[in-house]
């Protein structure tokens, strides 16, 4: 996807500041959509929405630190800026640490918030093709039976095929099998790849039980 396919989700409870900042970005040729407060914007939130979200921290009703507490239980995983008139460093470091990419204090510059816009756009695209590869690779992992990925998950530890054998009480003629299929299922073409699978996967911390 384009960086000029992302939307600017603007947020704020002052109709002069939303017309503003709207302008401002749209003489950018980027796209922007404004709420007036966090709550209307929930009820608009769709998982298929890109971009960044550019939002005031100090509103009435849910706040702009809860509205990033908010995204993250829908799994929204759009960058968020924070603008604020009187913003104090406790709150700017606790946005921070919550993932926000900026926090700017008003009035802002024009190039101070493109800038964080368009770092925010590149965050956002990485965002996406992690989550996207995360997908992918749990779709290859859900082919495998319990058992392989319990030989999987002992294989990437670096266990030969006797240990495993062993460990599981089966014997090293049906470890190989299994070690076949799962080259097959995950489409994983040597080692390397399969340890990076399981890592993606959480599988290298798979428990198995005797």
């Amino acid at each position: 996807m384009s960086l000029s396919e992302f939307t600017v989700f603007i947020i704020d409870d002052d109709a002069a500041v939303r017309r503003s900042l709207k302008l401002l970005i749209e003489q950018e040729n980027l796209r922007v959509q404004d709420f007036d407060n966090a709550e209307v914007f929930l009820k608009a939130l769709k998982p298929d929405f890109t971009g960044c979200i550019v939002t005031d921290i100090n509103m009435p009703g849910m706040d702009g630190l809860q509205l990033q507490e908010a995204l993250y239980h829908h799994q929204c995983t759009m960058p968020v800026i924070f603008l604020t008139g009187y913003g104090t460093i406790p709150r700017s470091v606790r946005a921070i640490k919550a993932g926000a990419v900026d926090f700017l204090t008003k009035p802002i510059t024009r190039e101070k918030l493109l800038v964080s816009i368009r770092a925010a756009f590149v965050e956002c695209k990485k965002l996406m093709e992690t989550n996207r590869h995360n997908c992918e690779a749990k779709s290859r992992l859900s082919k495998l039976t319990e058992r392989e990925k319990e030989v999987m998950a002992l294989v990437v530890q670096g266990f030969s095929s006797k240990e495993i054998a062993t460990q599981l009480d089966i014997s090293h003629r049906t470890v190989e099998i299994h070690r076949g299929n799962i080259m097959h299922k995950t489409g994983a073409a040597n080692l390397l790849e399969l340890a990076q699978l399981a890592h993606d996967t959480e599988l290298d911390d798979y428990k198995y039980s005797n």
